[in-house]
């Protein structure tokens, strides 16, 4: 007997179409993690901080701020496999950053939208994602996360927007052009107090300047000025 695609309301006493969910949007986070930090001494993807290494830590962020889906993208060190992610490999990473972006985001084609962000970030927090994503769910088709007014990571894009990203992306610029000429799209939201953008460009920036295998005890960066790069 072939299944009904109706039930039967006793209120009403007739055969009624079931009530769907709807369905919740797909978003996929993307950790670029394929650069061979030279100035740090090794790259940074495998380099831990409270025990934790640095890609973990990302794709932990982007997971616990609600993406569907999480995708590392790996060049210049093989990973071991990461939880909760998969890895997606960029031969071309000695071009730049712009090459892992678009690696990145041809494996989430099919996503309603992506959420960008650094390896090297590691005290990001997941509210500054959560934040982006209901950014998107009240309309936002890119939305980028600011702390004290100054633009950093997370950044999203919604999927009309993923092909323009990848092809304007050139050299370690990432989406700066695309994000330039779109600017009257781009939605500021505002992350502070979610956590840290500074990011790490070399061991003092972890407090091990004489050992690049020390695992940093301290909760968060040392007091640096912020410099704002990747994919913004």
């Amino acid at each position: 007997m072939r299944a009904r695609r109706t039930q039967y309301d006793i209120v009403t006493e007739r055969w009624v179409a079931p009530v769907s969910e709807p369905r919740k949007p797909a978003v996929v986070g993307i950790v670029l993690a394929a650069g061979a930090g030279t100035r740090f001494g090794r790259p940074k993807a495998d380099v831990r901080v409270d025990g934790e290494r640095f890609v973990d830590r990302a794709v932990r962020t982007l997971r616990g701020g609600g993406c569907s889906r999480v995708l590392v993208v790996t060049g210049a060190l093989p990973l071991a496999p990461v939880v909760g992610a998969e890895i997606v490999s960029n031969p071309e990473w000695r071009s730049g950053m712009a090459s892992s972006l678009q690696a990145g985001l041809a494996a989430a084609a099919d996503a309603d939208a992506v959420v960008v962000t650094l390896v090297d970030m590691p005290w990001l927090g997941p509210g500054a994602v959560t934040r982006l994503l209901d950014a998107f769910a009240r309309g936002a088709r890119i939305a980028a996360a600011e702390y004290d007014g100054t633009r950093a990571h997370p950044i999203l894009f919604a999927h009309e927007h993923v092909h323009g990203v990848a092809r304007g992306s050139t050299g370690d610029r990432g989406a700066r052009d695309y994000l330039a000429a779109h600017a009257q799209e781009v939605v500021a939201v505002d992350c502070t107090g979610t956590g840290d953008p500074r990011d790490v460009d070399t061991a003092d920036d972890l407090g091990a300047a004489d050992d690049l295998d020390a695992t940093a005890d301290a909760p968060g960066p040392p007091d640096r000025p912020h410099r704002d790069g990747g994919p913004a």
